[in-house]
């Protein structure tokens, strides 16, 4: 057995490995052994101490090309990059990078400045991070209706309710999980218009058919005051809207109903990043003392985000901003 270094000059060099039962001679003689001497290749190979497969091997070489068949071949130099001519390029060919697949310039090897790999990856047309799916490292595609109403997002929000006295934000982790018992749960229905991000979001106490066709009602008349005609609504699979009642209702409102694909959430994305956004700046925004405490902020913080807050896929701009009857003062 032999293995192969690079030398100064990248050409590749053969040393025998240490626990080689053969080297060159060794090789020879065995073939010999076998091919001159007529000895069986089960009793080459234990003298030897190769494997018969190993014996027939080397006498097969040494019958085609005598003691020249003895030597490993010469292994090919490795193929080297070709030279960039752009300097800014050479941290593409320092080797192999230790950071894992998806990590931005700012983690990779320190061997160029982080511009430097900035401008090499967009040489490439390398999405941003931001722009991929992190599970599959596939570009997310993002698409934006031309006008509010034409598709709008309905989902179902299902958050703990707080106890009173407060939960392990408020009294700490272990006294907190000693209180949650029978806390209940309450039920964010939420409705986002795709093109102006406009909610429309109630907490009821379920998710029934009943519930959630209710909630639309009121949904849809809200949308209508502030001039939005919805033509299409897309939800999840949810048995509330699977149900005879839901579908029945869209239909008589002349609303078309599409649903997500089975496991597929990222395509309600824009209703499921609502729903983030109400946990972080909400829900979870404070340590609220009682569940009724929570609630009440509720519809001051909704009012903010639909008139205030600005979004980023609105260049900043609150929702309202695309909306220019949300007040209904032009109705």
């Amino acid at each position: 057995m032999w293995i192969a270094t690079s030398t100064r000059n990248d050409q590749k060099a053969l040393i025998p490995h240490r626990n080689a039962p053969l080297t060159e001679t060794g090789r020879l003689r065995l073939a010999r052994c076998v091919v001159e001497g007529g000895w069986p290749l089960r009793r080459a190979a234990e003298r030897f101490q190769v494997s018969p497969t190993t014996a027939q091997r080397w006498a097969g070489r040494y019958r085609e090309m005598g003691e020249a068949g003895m030597r490993e071949p010469v292994l090919a130099p490795a193929p080297q990059p070709t030279p960039d001519p752009d300097p800014h390029r050479a941290a593409d060919h320092q080797g192999p990078c230790p950071a894992p697949v998806g990590t931005g310039p700012h983690r990779l090897p320190p061997r160029a400045q982080p511009r430097h790999l900035y401008r090499v990856l967009s040489r490439y047309r390398l999405a941003r991070l931001a722009h991929l799916d992190r599970a599959t490292g596939r570009a997310i595609r993002r698409y934006e209706h031309e006008r509010p109403g034409d598709l709008v997002y309905v989902d179902i929000k299902m958050l703990g309710n707080i106890p009173d006295g407060g939960g392990h934000k408020t009294l700490g982790r272990q006294a907190g999980r000693k209180t949650r018992s029978g806390a209940g749960y309450s039920y964010l229905h939420n409705a986002v218009d795709d093109h102006s991000r406009l909610a429309y979001s109630e907490i009821l106490t379920d998710e029934k058919k009943e519930t959630a066709v209710g909630f639309w009602q009121r949904a849809h008349a809200f949308f209508a005051q502030a001039g939005i005609n919805v033509e299409r609504v897309l939800t999840d699979n949810g048995a509330c809207y699977t149900s005879h009642a839901w579908r029945n209702f869209l239909a008589e409102s002349g609303i078309s109903h599409k649903r997500t694909r089975p496991y597929r959430p990222q395509t309600n994305g824009k209703v499921e990043r609502f729903n983030r956004t109400l946990l972080d700046e909400w829900a979870y925004a404070q340590p609220y003392r009682t569940e009724a405490e929570r609630r009440d902020a509720y519809p001051a913080w909704l009012h903010t985000y639909n008139h205030h807050r600005g979004h980023t896929a609105l260049k900043g701009q609150p929702p309202a901003s695309r909306v220019p009857n949300l007040t209904g003062q032009y109705t």
